[in-house]
């Protein structure tokens, strides 16, 4: 449910709300462009402090029980300073996460954001990045990783190696090549994400978080 919506519309929804199905049918209403807005707004409480903690009651947990309408998938790194909901003022229910060190998408990430988007029919996946990656930063430093950490530093380095000459800071360099790589992997997945892109049911973007000030910053779209 939208939380900005003027009183009058606010009472229509939540009469409607009462009716069978209108949960499902309002989701549906939820675009790609939309729910991309709705996090960058969401980003921009954060950075200020300034939260709105919407769906976190009791009535919203029970409206979980009968199903789930997420408006949002994000893919991003298991480091503890970047829980998607919190960075983008979400609630229970409104993002379909997953995360993994490195933000990377093997077979088995790809398959939960292919339900995600398949099956939930969600319009906006994202990739999120952010500063001082830990496992970036391994993949960066070289050297033999420990035990199967160097499954996730083996998919890092063809970005480590793409940003190689690049002016700057080397991390942050490899952070935001290894988020433009893994967003240009999902929108050529087949069979599945690659198909939803052509349709335009499905929107894939980039950013990357920062630790100092909490903003995420965007990159360049083209779908």
């Amino acid at each position: 449910m939208n939380r900005y919506l003027k009183p009058a519309s606010l009472i229509l929804v939540l009469s409607l709300a009462t009716l069978p199905g209108f949960v499902g049918r309002a989701e549906t209403q939820v675009t790609g462009q939309s729910a991309l807005a709705e996090l960058k707004a969401g980003n921009l409480h954060h950075v200020r402090h300034q939260y709105s903690h919407p769906h976190e009651n009791a009535s919203r947990q029970r409206e979980l029980t009968s199903g789930q309408h997420p408006h949002a998938e994000i893919l991003s790194c298991s480091d503890s300073r970047v829980p998607p909901e919190i960075i983008f003022d979400q609630g229970l229910g409104d993002l379909f996460v997953v995360r993994v060190a490195g933000n990377v998408a093997t077979d088995t990430e790809l398959g939960s954001l292919e339900y995600g988007a398949e099956h939930l029919h969600i319009p906006l996946l994202v990739v999120l990045g952010h500063e001082s990656c830990g496992a970036v930063t391994a993949a960066v430093q070289g050297g033999p990783p420990e035990a199967h950490i160097a499954a996730l530093v083996d998919l890092i380095k063809p970005a480590v190696d793409q940003s190689r000459a690049m002016p700057g800071d080397a991390v942050a360099n490899a952070v935001r090549t290894n988020v433009e790589m893994v967003v240009k992997q999902l929108r050529s997945s087949t069979p599945l994400l690659s198909e939803l892109v052509a349709q335009g049911k499905l929107k894939i973007v980039g950013g990357v978080y920062s630790l100092k000030t909490g903003k995420v910053t965007w990159l360049p779209e083209t779908n």
